[in-house]
C-alpha cells in the first residue's frame, strides 16, 4: 500500500503515504468492530487507501505537488481515478515495491540505514525489532530511519530500475530482506521467537526479486535457498504449546519436504556463478542439516569448515557463536567452551541470551550441573519474550536442584577467603 501510494503522491511525500495507510488501518478498526471482517480483508484496505488517496489529491491537488511524472495527469478530473487505479493494480504495485526497495539504498546512507529503512517502510517493523535484528540500540535504529527518511524526501522520484547503480544498489536490498527473514526465524520479539509471517514476507520479497531478470543472480538464488532451507524447520521448532524446540530436538519428519527440495534446487542453481558469497556459504550450512537423518549423523566436520570458510567472508561474533557449537559436536565440550571463550567481540552478545545458553549447555554435557544452571539463570534474565523464557526454564529445571542456602553459605565463609588470600 505504501509502495502503490508513494507512486502517486511521490517519494518526497512518503509521510502522506504512510498516514493514509495508518488511516486505512484505522477505518479497518472502526468499521470490522460493527460489521466483522470481510471476505477479503487485504482487498478492502487497497479500497479504502485507494479511495483515501483520491480525496486527498483533490484537496490538496492545488497546494501540493505530487509525483513529478504524474503530475499533469492528477491535475484534471478526467484521469486522477485512472491514474489512482493503475497505481493499485497488482503488477504495479509488485513494481513500485521493487523500486521502493532499491530507493531505500540510496548511495548517499550507509547500508545500516538502508537496510533499516527497507525494513521499516516496507516491512512495517519498528525500531525495536530493527535494533534487534542488528544488535544495535532502538534509539540509533530511530536515527537511521529519520535520516534516511529526509534523504528519500529530496530525491522525489523513486528509483528508476535500469539505473546503471542498480547492481550497487542490489547488495543492500538482499541484506535488507536477509535480516527480515532472521528476525522472524529466530529473532528479538517481544511476542515470540518464531514469526512465521516475517519469514514468508521476506521469501515473498525475494521472489519479486528473483522474477526481474536483473536481480535474478546466482547470489539472490543462494539467499532464496537458504530461506527455504531454514523455513522447512518451521513447522518443527514450536510444538502445540507453543514451546521451543531446538534444532537437536525437532522431529524432523515434520520438516517441509518440499522446502528442502525447492531450497537444494536453488542452491545447486546458485552455482552457476564465479563468486562464493555468506548466503551460499550460510545456504550450504543449512543443506547440510537438512540433509542428515539425524543430528548423530550430521557432518559436523563439514559444518565446521563452512563455518570457517563463513568467518572468512563475512565475521560476525553470532557467526563466532555458531561455529563453536559446531566445534563442540566434533570435537567435545571442552574445545566447544574454548571456542566460545574466544569469540572475538564477545561484549556485543552482552544482551543475547544464546551465548549464555550455548555455554551451559556445554557445561551440562561435560558434567557441570551448577555451572549450567547458573548460565541458564543468565540466558533467562536475557529471554526477549515468553517462549525463549519457558525453554530456558526448561533448560534450568534439567541442571536439577540448586544447592541449599546453608551449603553454600557454609562454602563461602571457610573457603572463600583462603582461595582469595592466595591468589
Amino acid at each position: 500500500m505504501v509502495a502503490a501510494l508513494t507512486r502517486i503522491f511521490g517519494v518526497h511525500n512518503l509521510a502522506l503515504a504512510e498516514d493514509v495507510v495508518q488511516d486505512a488501518f484505522c477505518r479497518a478498526l472502526d468499521v470490522w468492530s460493527v460489521r466483522g471482517i470481510p471476505d477479503n480483508p487485504a482487498a478492502w484496505l487497497m479500497t479504502t487507501a485507494k479511495n483515501r488517496a483520491l480525496d486527498v489529491i483533490r484537496r490538496d491537488r492545488t497546494a501540493r505537488t505530487f509525483a513529478p511524472e504524474l503530475g499533469r495527469l492528477l491535475e484534471t478530473e478526467w484521469t486522477i481515478a485512472s491514474v489512482v487505479d493503475e497505481a493499485f493494480a497488482a503488477h504495479a504495485i509488485r513494481d513500485e515495491q521493487l523500486r521502493m526497495m532499491f530507493s531505500c539504498c540510496h548511495p548517499r546512507l550507509p547500508e545500516e540505514s538502508q537496510v533499516a529503512l527497507i525494513l521499516n517502510i516496507l516491512c512495517g517493523f519498528g525500531a525495536a525489532e530493527i535494533a534487534g535484528a542488528f544488535l544495535a540500540g532502538g534509539a540509533a535504529i530511530e536515527k537511521r530511519i529519520s535520516r534516511g527518511k529526509k534523504v528519500l524526501a529530496r530525491a522525489r522520484r523513486l528509483f528508476d530500475l535500469s539505473d546503471a547503480e542498480f547492481t550497487q544498489r542490489l547488495s543492500a536490498v538482499r541484506r535488507a530482506l536477509y535480516l527480515l527473514f532472521n528476525e522472524g526465524y529466530h529473532g528479538a520479539s517481544a511476542e515470540s521467537a518464531v514469526r512465521a509471517e516475517l519469514c514468508a514476507e521476506a521469501m515473498r520479497l525475494t521472489a519479486l526479486l528473483r522474477e526481474y531478470p536483473p536481480a535474478a543472480t546466482p547470489e539472490t538464488d543462494a539467499l532464496a535457498s537458504l530461506m527455504c532451507l531454514h523455513a522447512a524447520r518451521l513447522p518443527a521448532r514450536l510444538d502445540a504449546a507453543g514451546d521451543l524446540h531446538p534444532l537437536f530436538e525437532q522431529d524432523r519428519s515434520r520438516w517441509d519436504a518440499g522446502l528442502v527440495a525447492e531450497g537444494l534446487t536453488l542452491l545447486e542453481r546458485s552455482a552457476a556463478g564465479r563468486a562464493v558469497t555468506a548466503y551460499h556459504v550460510e545456504a550450504a550450512i543449512a543443506a547440510a542439516h537438512v540433509s542428515a537423518p539425524t543430528t548423530d549423523e550430521t557432518d559436523w566436520p563439514l559444518i565446521v569448515s563452512l563455518y570457517d570458510r563463513l568467518m572468512t567472508i563475512a565475521p560476525s561474533p553470532v557467526v563466532e557463536l555458531n561455529r563453536a557449537i559446531a566445534v563442540g559436536e566434533r570435537d567435545g565440550a571442552d574445545r566447544g567452551i574454548e571456542a566460545l571463550r574466544a569469540i572475538h567481540d564477545r561484549e556485543r552478545l552482552d544482551r543475547y541470551p544464546f551465548y549464555p545458553a550455548a555455554m551451559g549447555e556445554l557445561e551440562l554435557r561435560r558434567g557441570n550441573p551448577a555451572a549450567a544452571r547458573a548460565l541458564f539463570t543468565a540466558a533467562l534474565a536475557l529471554a526477549r519474550n515468553p517462549t525463549e523464557r519457558r525453554f530456558l526454564e526448561k533448560r534450568v529445571r534439567a541442571c536439577g536442584d540448586e544447592p541449599s542456602a546453608p551449603q553454600v553459605e557454609k562454602k563461602s565463609v571457610r573457603r572463600a577467603p583462603a582461595r582469595t588470600s592466595k591468589r
